[in-house]
């Protein structure tokens, strides 16, 4: 696949790039994926839609359609009347340290950007997902829980999702954390779920694991599964279905 790819510079650039990425969607349904790193939610959205990455990083093993580097705020703010136009949704993963147990403990400081995402996804007007860490629940309103246990996956790896702009989410059933977690540092054991974190072990047990090939260890620490974004894709396809159709459009 050969992927559209721009370096955000400003927004006369950024127009001529959009009409590609309109042509290139040949009328599929278009989902923007923002903070979207290497790729783990947009692999599950592709089952339903065209999608758009955008990272504030290069990300040359990016997985997506089309890809615009730049930092995610900026972007969406100048691509807003456009994803109005021509995006049927949106789905943001905001770097997620600041909101982890680990790095509050540590004292590091990280940006916060839940809240200014969510903020201008509601904006749009479009249905919008936002997902993120179970310490960032305190900053997310009624988030579920999507878990890999629900998906067949050899690690927990739970992740608040929250969905918005008419959007809702049912709650999955969340299996009870019964095995215990491998050790940080060291090659899971049989019986055990895996913790792909930090400088973990198996990049290729992982990338099997979560069905992201394509991954080396940064991206995977950063991902969710693709089962998760294809679960949500199916909730929205549904939601999108059921939505009256445009005043003036035709029957």
């Amino acid at each position: 696949m050969t992927r559209l790819t721009h370096r955000y510079t400003g927004p006369a650039a950024l127009a001529a790039f959009l009409d590609q990425v309109l042509a290139d969607a040949a009328g599929r349904p278009i989902l923007a994926d923002f903070y979207c790193c290497q790729g783990g939610a947009t692999r599950g959205y592709q089952d339903y839609f065209y999608v758009l990455g955008i990272d504030l990083d290069d990300q040359p093993r990016y997985c997506g359609q089309a890809f615009i580097q730049g930092d995610a705020l900026t972007v969406l703010a100048a691509t807003a009347d456009w994803l109005r136009t021509h995006a049927a949704a949106v789905h943001g993963s905001p770097p997620c340290q600041g909101y982890s147990d680990a790095q509050v403990l540590q004292g590091n400081d990280h940006p916060m950007l839940i809240a200014p995402t969510c903020d201008a996804f509601t904006g749009l007007g479009l249905p919008w997902v936002i997902e993120n860490v179970p310490g960032a629940r305190g900053y997310m309103t009624e988030p579920i829980v999507l878990c890999g246990a629900m998906f067949g996956h050899r690690t927990y790896r739970d992740r608040l999702i929250e969905a918005g702009g008419g959007l809702t989410l049912p709650q999955p059933h969340h299996p009870r954390h019964e095995l215990p977690i491998t050790k940080m540092g060291r090659p899971r054991r049989e019986g055990e779920m895996a913790h792909y974190v930090g400088n973990f072990p198996g990049v290729q047990e992982a990338r099997d694991d979560l069905g992201v090939p394509w991954m080396n260890r940064d991206g995977i620490r950063e991902s969710i599964p693709p089962s998760y974004a294809r679960w949500i894709g199916q909730q929205l396809t549904r939601h999108l279905a059921a939505l009256p159709a445009p005043a003036g459009a035709a029957a």
